[in-house]
């Protein structure tokens, strides 16, 4: 049979030591090995020696039959088994854990629910902003009984089974001790009032849904996938809470002729090898209107024009981005007889003089990399 340990050892404290100091060092170490919190195989066996050096040091009696026997003092007393015992350590582990009490607080305010919806755009609206109208359904107020849940011209009477708590308070005594367990009112669930006449409208819950149009402002410059929020949108609040949010994720439709990359627009321009070759001015779109560019002779594609400031604004400061224009040599996929005999004529008084250098060839990738890099697919 294993040789039980000293209590004093147990609690580790001094013989000496105060029942303040005593009950202290039990409460941390039954916290600390409670099978509850520590699954370790051995913490139940630790737990019991704690528990059984705390009943007999928290005693005076028993301590003094201890100090004075040691564990030969205390044979009798256990062989009473629970007869006589004050369980005065198990008591306090309940306080410990539970501070005296198992409560549920009464039910205070809750926000309402946050609401999520969809708005689409045009590319134009996302890029110089915009305000919309959105029909959401949301949970309000009830409109007849304004919330409270019961008929117009009548209230909530207080609970008589809690007496207006919202909690049950319950002392209840076991071997382990006294202690009292409080809980929320079924019959009121924890409100501390009960409807006795309820508002036909809401059927008592003081909520209904609705439907309702919310005016939203849209800032310049949003993009594809932008999420946007309006404060107090959502649903209404229970007990006088807040109501909840409403969460608006942007969808942004593409256009016919541009492409956005961030800030910037690209436009590609198509024209013909006459006016690559002998230059022109093109009128090209814009998101504000058109506008004219002149294009060099000897343009080759992938030349790169830029119209400053003419791209989307920039959310949430000012300023735009620009419109990249980008040259597109188009080669003919039909020609007549008189076409074919021209080009054929022109073809055969071109000769390597005529080609572009690859130095030149060089230059106009690196520009057209460095504006479309990024490009947004």
């Amino acid at each position: 049979m294993a040789t039980k340990r000293d209590y004093y050892e147990v609690l580790g404290v001094d013989r000496n030591a105060t029942e303040e100091e005593i009950k202290k060092a039990f409460r941390k170490l039954a916290f600390k090995y409670h099978p509850d919190h520590n699954h370790d195989d051995k913490a139940g066996e630790a737990f019991k020696e704690i528990n059984e050096a705390y009943e007999v040091l928290s005693n005076p009696e028993k301590r003094a039959a201890y100090d004075r026997y040691g564990h030969a003092g205390m044979e009798n007393v256990w062989s009473r088994g629970f007869e006589g015992m004050d369980f005065g350590g198990f008591g306090d582990i309940f306080e410990a854990f539970f501070g005296g009490t198992t409560s549920t607080a009464k039910q205070g305010p809750r926000q309402g629910a946050d609401l999520e919806t969809e708005l689409t755009l045009t590319f134009e609206e996302a890029a110089f902003g915009t305000e919309k109208k959105i029909e959401i359904t949301r949970v309000d107020h009830c409109s007849v009984c304004q919330g409270i849940g019961s008929k117009p011209g009548t209230s909530p009477v207080r609970c008589p089974e809690c007496n207006g708590t919202g909690q049950i308070r319950r002392v209840q005594q076991s071997i382990f001790g006294r202690f009292t367990n409080v809980t929320t009112c079924s019959r009121c669930r924890g409100e501390g009032s009960i409807i006795t006449d309820t508002c036909p409208q809401c059927k008592g819950s003081g909520r209904e849904k609705v439907r309702r149009i919310v005016e939203v402002r849209i800032p310049p410059g949003v993009d594809d996938n932008l999420r946007l929020v309006m404060r107090g949108e959502g649903d209404a609040g229970i007990r006088g809470g807040a109501y909840g949010d409403l969460y608006i994720n942007v969808k942004v439709l593409p256009h016919e002729s541009f492409i956005r990359q961030e800030d910037d627009i690209i436009y590609m321009l198509p024209v013909n090898f006459v006016q690559a070759a002998l230059g022109d001015e093109v009128e090209v779109p814009t998101l504000a209107g058109k506008t004219k560019i002149k294009i060099p002779a000897g343009s080759q594609t992938g030349k790169v024009f830029r119209l400053k400031g003419q791209g989307i604004a920039h959310f949430n400061r000012s300023g735009r981005g620009d419109q990249i224009v980008m040259l597109v040599v188009v080669t003919p996929d039909s020609l007549n007889e008189k076409q074919r005999k021209l080009l054929k004529e022109l073809g055969a008084s071109l000769t390597s003089e005529n080609i572009p250098s690859t130095d030149k060839w060089r230059g106009w990738l690196e520009e057209l990399f460095s504006s479309f890099g990024s490009l947004k697919k």
